[in-house]
């Protein structure tokens, strides 16, 4: 087949033409049945006693490493045994290059220094909606983006709700996947105060810093499945309401109706 200068292979156009029935299908079963479904998914799941801890202490999770005895020196012997240490050093072949002063690694005598266990149960309920989110807009944006019709001078009013419609779901998308990555910051940002604790176990501020992180991170899981619902709410509203001029951007244009 050519179409003004471009040949277009029948088997592949035949292909195209069933990903988009394919698209098209999903997506208007995605607007019609899913979003309001899962809107009403969402809203259930914030009522749950699970994100609705009156206190914030029942969310706290304990770092059981033991503040060590203190060292008491001797100053008569302090300067010598610093200089002898220093002096054993540079015989064995090791310097400042080679040997740096701090912590050595050691095993926790409790074993591994757990993550906060609630928190981590609800993430991993949170991050397979934030996934489910991206998917889905990725889908219904792919079915807009195939019904706008040619660029043409004039009548383009419901191109431009069609447009409208492509950047709120890329806005989506790009929301949630800044979820994500919140998600991977709390990890990382909490891991580093506790291997300051195992360093510094004497410093109470680095503990309480933890738990501050954590509380800090449960108020935002829950903002973010109510964020969540809302996007689900916002964007079945906003196409439902356009979907006359989704479809159909021009009245005298016959291809792009599906």
């Amino acid at each position: 087949m050519s179409s003004k200068g471009i040949k277009v292979d029948n088997d592949l156009k035949t292909k195209v033409d069933a990903f988009r029935e394919r698209i098209t299908g999903e997506a208007e079963n995605l607007v019609a049945d899913f979003f309001p479904k899962k809107l009403l998914e969402l809203d259930s799941f914030l009522k749950e006693p699970i994100l609705n801890v009156a206190d914030l202490k029942e969310i706290h999770s304990e770092i059981n490493i033991k503040v060590p005895d203190p060292i008491i020196l001797n100053n008569s012997h302090d300067g010598v045994d610093v200089q002898n240490s220093r002096k054993r050093k540079m015989e064995d072949g090791l310097d400042d290059d080679n040997c740096q002063d701090g912590p050595k690694v050691f095993a926790m005598p409790g074993g591994m220094i757990k993550s906060n266990g609630q928190l981590v149960d609800l993430i991993e309920r949170v991050k397979p909606e934030i996934r489910t989110l991206i998917e889905k807009c990725n889908t219904v944006k792919m079915w807009v983006q195939l019904l706008i019709p040619r660029i043409e001078d004039g009548n383009n009013f419901g191109v431009s709700i069609q447009e409208e419609t492509v950047a709120e779901l890329r806005t989506v998308e790009g929301e949630a996947a800044s979820y994500l990555d919140q998600i991977s910051r709390y990890y990382i940002t909490r891991a580093k105060l506790v291997s300051k604790i195992t360093k510094y176990p004497h410093v109470e501020d680095y503990q309480r810093t933890v738990t501050e992180i954590d509380e800090k991170e449960y108020i935002s899981l829950k903002i973010i499945v109510s964020e969540l619902r809302n996007q689900y709410v916002t964007l079945h509203d906003m196409i439902l309401k356009n979907i006359e001029k989704i479809k159909r951007p021009r009245s005298s244009n016959n291809e792009a109706l599906y």
